[in-house]
């Protein structure tokens, strides 16, 4: 073996529902919740890429949302 792991974690959202702040900031929860479970070394070696999908083009119980629908949601909290 010898080999570092290295996590990869995929996030799909909405284009234009979170800022680039809001973007870096889940990028760090995310990391840290995940070394928080796989340890230091691990945590160090994650890799969080967030993806913004087209408005129309997600769907969700086989429905389309669109970046409306994503800013609804937020609002409701």
């Amino acid at each position: 073996m010898g080999r570092d792991v290295v996590p990869s974690i995929d996030i799909q959202v909405l284009e234009n529902v979170f800022s680039e702040d809001e973007m870096a900031a889940i990028i760090r929860n995310v990391t840290e919740a995940f070394g928080v479970i796989a340890g230091e070394t691990i945590q160090l070696n994650t890799s969080v890429r967030i993806h913004e999908v087209k408005s129309g083009q997600y769907g969700y119980a086989g429905q389309a949302l669109t970046t409306q629908d994503a800013l609804a949601m937020r609002a409701r909290g």
